[in-house]
Formats: structure tokens, sequence, C-alpha cells
């Protein structure tokens, strides 16, 4: 009965691949493995005193009711008043009715895709890109299409013409502007001009991922791009960009709390979609987390910050000192990641499997990044987990495993030489 479920699956499960990071995190587990696979914050920062109150507040006397009771599929009330105040303070005039709490800005993702991608309708992204956002858009059968908001884009005529001859609409374009993953960096105000230039002169909407935005260490942030285009457009509501938050990369991804903020017909939408699918994120969890957010925000955002630009630099120092001349990284002003170039014909699958059987280190290859199945030559490494001397030793064993590896690539294609 095996094979027999196969033909019976709708198309898109084609779609459908396992997360190499979600295998990897299995290797937390082991305490002989230094990781610097998931992406994700550092346990013992969470504020769980904070959160052990909450819990204990939200389920006492009549306050019980609501938490354990159904609820609104927009979300809570309080923590969606929190978040206007918190986008108000990021340069976005909105209301509550352009606020939908989501089960962590994972399920956003989804619902953006199933709600913008029709089979071989383009979705415009950057190369690498997250992959989590890939997973949640490629069931929807899209073809992918590729921006540089750098460097500057195919020009809007190139786009719409490609899009023409595959007799598919631009569904969006995708971006995570701030410190991105997987590969560290940051989109500057010229680039986020451009992006924005072109998806008006496209007439598309835009996706702003802003998962890391809190996790600046240095340098000044450009404007959020839901920010840009209010100004542009005259007000959220005729803006055309999206904006995906979390709590997860600052307070705790386990109560799976994220938002979107968009204009009214948007979230409409969307929260049809949430009816359908899951009525409400967990009222308890919202309650919990406006609680802590109200009172520790800002507080704990900081704390984090001088936890891990501390771990950023660490890392940095030690690729600088250890990793031979061909490779190469960016040098990101926040987030969690640091993106590793190694030398032609070196692939990142193969080592990862060295790293962890003789270097006892693990991370993710960049190939998952890619929708087009390149980019074998690049390794996403994440400074969130690991103690500082832990990640210095461990990059110190994975520098001495890729010098080897160049060197023994050296010999095969100039045998002979010294």
């Amino acid at each position: 009965m095996m094979n027999e479920w196969l033909k019976r699956f709708a198309n898109r499960a084609d779609g459908m691949q396992a997360s190499e990071i979600r295998e990897l995190l299995k290797l937390l587990d082991r305490p002989d493995i230094t990781s610097f696979a998931g992406g994700i914050p550092d346990p013992s920062l969470f504020p769980t005193e904070a959160f052990a109150a909450a819990y204990r507040d939200a389920l006492t006397g009549t306050a019980a009711g609501a938490a354990l009771q159904y609820s609104v599929s927009e979300g809570y009330l309080p923590l969606r008043q929190w978040l206007v105040a918190h986008m108000g303070r990021l340069g976005v005039a909105c209301s509550t009715d352009n606020i939908l709490i989501t089960s962590g800005s994972q399920q956003a993702l989804d619902y953006l895709g199933k709600l913008f991608i029709g089979p071989q309708d383009t979705v415009l992204i950057t190369r690498p890109t997250y992959l989590g956002a890939l997973q949640a858009f490629s069931p929807y059968e899209p073809r992918y299409e590729y921006v540089q908001p750098e460097v500057g884009n195919a020009t809007p005529a190139l786009y719409a013409g490609a899009a023409g001859a595959s007799r598919s609409k631009l569904a969006f374009a995708y971006l995570t502007p701030d410190f991105a993953n997987p590969t560290g960096e940051t989109i500057s105000p010229a680039g986020r001009t451009r992006m924005l230039d072109l998806c008006n002169e496209l007439d598309m909407p835009l996706v702003e991922d802003a998962a890391y935005e809190a996790l600046r260490y240095e340098g000044v942030s450009p404007p959020a791009l839901l920010a840009l285009d209010c100004r542009r457009s005259g007000g959220i509501d005729l803006a055309r960009t999206i904006y995906c938050g979390t709590f997860s990369k600052t307070l705790s991804p386990g109560l799976r709390v994220g938002w979107v903020c968009a204009a009214r017909p948007v979230i409409q939408k969307l929260v049809l979609m949430k009816q359908a699918s899951d009525l409400h994120s967990p009222s308890i969890n919202q309650i919990v987390m406006h609680a802590v957010a109200d009172k520790y925000y800002a507080e704990h955002t900081r704390m984090l910050r001088d936890v891990y630009r501390r771990r950023r630099d660490v890392m940095l120092a030690a690729l600088n000192e250890h990793m031979p001349p061909p490779v190469t990284w960016t040098r990101p002003d926040g987030g969690m990641f640091v993106w590793v170039r190694l030398p032609d014909g070196l692939d990142g699958t193969r080592l990862l499997e060295r790293a962890i059987a003789e270097a006892r280190v693990a991370f993710v290859p960049g190939k998952a990044f890619y929708a087009d199945g390149t980019g074998t030559s690049t390794i996403r490494l994440s400074f969130s987990l690991a103690e500082e001397t832990e990640s210095k030793a461990g990059i110190e064993r994975l520098a001495r495993l890729v010098r080897n590896e160049y060197a023994r690539l050296n010999a095969q294609a100039y045998p002979g030489s010294s």
C-alpha cells in the first residue's frame, strides 16, 4: 500500500520536501557535537520566569476562562494593540484591523502562498533565500525568478515577459531585508527603494519577512519596507507590502506567535484562511505573550543583542584566524547567521558528513537555500547557540577539515605537484 498512496496525493504534494535544518536539529541532543546548524535562539536566554508568572496569572480565577476558550481568528485584542504600537515604532501607522496573529511567521508564509500563488505563477526571490519560504511556497507550484536588490534587477518588462510566456501572473516578491536567513546580509536603503519601484511597476505585492529585525548589533537600521511603502503610497491600506513578524527569535519560538501587518483587504482574506485552518492561534499563548512582551520586550531584546553580538564577534574572529584564504564569508550587522563560500569543487553536503564524523561540528549545507539546486559550495553557520569558547574551538576544527579537503582537491587537480 505504500506505493499506492503516492498516486493518490494531489500534485502539490510533489513540492513538499523535508527540511535539512529540521533533521540537523536532532544533533542538538548530542553533547559531543558543536552545532552551528539550527538558526534558533539559545534556550538558556528565554525569559522563563516571566513566562511562568504570566501563565499562572492567565490560569487564575475568571481569567482562566478566556485563556482556555475559543477566541476570534484575528487574535487576542490586547496583543494586537501592542503590535499596533510596535509597528508604529517601526514607522508604520496602522490599526488592529491591519494585524492578524498567526502561529509563527511560518504560518503567515504558507497562507500568503495559498492566497496569491496559482500553478506556474511567478514568485520573485533572492538567490539564496530562506528555506522555510521555499517550503511554504513550493506546494502551490510557482515558478521562481531571481532578484538582486543591491546590484539591480532585470527590467520589469523582462519579468513580465517571462511570466507571460509561461501564461502565469506575477504573484509577489519575497524578501528578508534585515540580516537575511541564510546570508546574514541586509538590504541597503537604495536596494529597498529599487525593490519597491520594481513591485510598483509590475503591480505586484511585496512580502517582507522581518524575523530578525530586532537583532541589530551595530549600525543604523534602514526603514522597514512597509514603512517606506506607506510613505510613498499614502498609508497602509494603499500599500502593497505585507509585513510578517514573529516573537520566535526574541521571546520564544515554542509559543508559536507571529503576526501579519498589511492592508485590510489582505488581512480580511487571511482571517478567512485562519478560520478554515486552525480557527485561531492558542488563546493562552497569545495572552501570555502579550503579558511578557508588554513588560519585558525592550529589556530582553537589549540583553539578546549584547549576547549574540559577542558570539558573532567570536565566530568572525575565529574564521579570520583559521580559515584558509580561498574561503570567504559575510560579516553581518545582526541576526544569527554567517554565510560561507567554499572553494569551487568543495561540496557542502559531503563536507557536512565528514564534519560531523571527524570535526564534531554541524552546519547547514547551502544548497538547501537555492530553489534551482545550485549553491553546492556554500554553507550556513549560526552563532546563536554555541558559547564563545565552544564556538572558537568548533570553527578551528571545521577550518582544519576545510583546509585538508581543499588540499585534497588541489592534489587531484594537479597530481605530482607539492
